[in-house]
């Protein structure tokens, strides 16, 4: 071979080296600025749901079509390379603004769902606990036609009163749990606060059971208005048992009258005997009346030392505790009646 011919091919070929390196840096450049571009998200970042059995190819496509991202072979390519494409998983996600491609895989293969939340509130009785979780757009509604014992039942426990059986918290689920799921989680959680604090008590306690605790602690519930007053509430609740007291509390007084109260508790209504009236029945009512949180049936189990048998609203939100029927008139007088 004439060795112009060997210089022209050896010319040829050190092109072709010098192309196909150029080529591999520049490729390499292109993919490492794709890794380090976040997608083309909006500023509030988005839910993205993907479907069971979706591939990545087809998440690609999606991206793409959404106008989040330009390069869906390099997406598949990263997929590839770091063993992630048979990796992620169903659900709804969250993605903020800002994320990379791979930190966007990261989230579909973390399995961290998108939580969304509901609040049950302290006081509450089962038909606003009911009605809460009804109204709910996320929870996957199985049980609005039920009625309460249906509930019970669906929990396993179908001859146990539900009023106050939930534990008031708020509760992270994602899409597409159950509402029986959330009740569940609440009971049990009631349950293990109650049989804690119950293990917990002090002693000398006019109550003999956690069920007895518990209706205990729903009444000083609906009857606190400054939490740190809990204590001595259930200490009046307390002393009154001992001493074979009636409790004479209007809330359950209300409880019983159910959905009949109008808003204004009448004398008339504490004179009307139901198994809810303290005014005229003594000792607790036969079922709690409404969700005590945590620090209520602590309350009851630890009740604050002292003499008073008595309180009355001072109308700040606070009460006014007294030891005595008389001292407690004058109160009730000064507060309630406007007088000296």
């Amino acid at each position: 071979m004439p060795s112009w011919l060997k210089r022209t091919l050896l010319i040829s070929m050190l092109a072709v080296v010098l192309a196909v390196i150029a080529t591999g840096l520049w490729l390499n450049q292109r993919y490492q600025q794709f890794l380090a571009t976040p997608l083309a998200l909006p500023d509030q970042g988005v839910d993205y749901t993907l479907a069971p059995g979706t591939s990545l190819r087809a998440v690609a496509s999606d991206l793409v079509q959404r106008g989040w991202l330009t390069e869906p072979l390099q997406l598949r390519w990263l997929a590839r390379q770091e063993n992630l494409a048979t990796r992620i998983r169903a659900g709804e996600y969250f993605v903020p603004a800002g994320t990379t491609p791979r930190e966007f895989l990261e989230i579909l293969i973390s399995g961290r769902e998108r939580q969304y939340a509901i609040t049950l509130l302290e006081g509450w009785n089962i038909r606003e606990l009911r009605a809460a979780v009804a109204a709910d757009p996320i929870l996957e509604q199985t049980l609005k036609d039920a009625d309460n014992q249906q509930l019970m039942a669906a929990l396993g426990k179908p001859d146990l009163h539900p009023e106050g059986r939930f534990l008031p918290d708020t509760y992270h689920f994602p899409r597409g749990e159950k509402d029986i799921d959330l009740y569940r989680r609440a009971f049990v959680g009631m349950e293990q606060v109650l049989a804690e604090e119950w293990s917990a008590r002090s002693a000398g306690l006019p109550l003999n059971s956690p069920d007895e605790a518990l209706t205990l602690a729903s009444i000083i519930e609906k009857e606190t208005g400054a939490a740190a007053e809990r204590p001595e509430i259930a200490g009046v609740f307390v002393r009154r048992l001992q001493k074979g007291m009636l409790l004479q509390t209007d809330p359950t007084v209300i409880y019983g009258l159910g959905e009949g109260f109008d808003g204004n508790i009448r004398r008339s209504d504490l004179r009307t005997d139901t198994p809810y009236n303290t005014y005229t029945r003594k000792g607790l009512p036969p079922t709690p009346i409404a969700m005590p949180g945590r620090a209520a049936i602590h309350a009851a189990l630890h009740p604050a030392d002292g003499k008073a048998l008595y309180f009355v609203a001072q109308g700040n939100g606070t009460h006014y505790f007294s030891a005595t029927l008389e001292e407690h008139n004058a109160a009730v007088r000064k507060y309630q009646l406007g007088g000296n």
